[in-house]
């Protein structure tokens, strides 16, 4: 059995916008409880409109190609942000490993938008291949964002977390 370059790249598509469905929903559930990291909370927001953005360019993309969305992975991404959200709000370092678990996120929307982008150039598809690259122009910047001020995060709550009568989850 054989997948053509055009399969392929139409299923990535697929599992891109559900990707983003995922990210949509998880960076809407750590914003919406952050009160003591204004920074964080403000890069979040507007990756959020980003992520907003990059679902409009799939969904673009995904027209143009006659490509529907898989309702069953735009489903399951939206579950497994809420299994996440649910998750992160029972841990008392919640800030400090959402960062985290946004970095490592960020890596693999890196990696997918990677691996679109050379499958659009191999299918000939300029305009899939060039919103690719400016996908990941976004997503290489906030992984880098969240990786340089990780640092300063992780500090903050560790001071917050040792001074009596300061939250220092969230």
């Amino acid at each position: 059995m054989t997948t053509d370059v055009n399969e392929n790249l139409n299923d990535w598509l697929r599992d891109a916008h559900a990707m983003e469905q995922q990210a949509e929903k998880m960076l809407t559930a750590q914003a919406e409880r952050l009160e003591h990291y204004p920074e964080l909370k403000a890069r979040i927001v507007q990756h959020i409109e980003e992520t907003r953005g990059q679902q409009g360019l799939l969904d673009e993309c995904m027209a143009r190609r006659g490509v529907s969305n898989s309702i069953l992975k735009d489903l399951g991404g939206k579950l497994m942000a809420f299994g996440q959200a649910v998750g992160g709000m029972t841990v008392s370092d919640e800030v400090v490993k959402g960062a985290m678990a946004g970095y490592v996120f960020e890596n693999l929307e890196i990696a997918s938008y990677t691996a679109l982008i050379a499958a659009a150039q191999q299918a000939g598809d300029t305009t899939t291949q060039a919103a690719c690259e400016r996908i990941i122009v976004q997503e290489k910047a906030m992984a880098a964002w969240l990786l340089e001020h990780l640092p300063q995060l992780t500090q903050a709550f560790l001071v917050r977390s040792a001074t009596p009568g300061l939250e220092a989850k969230v």
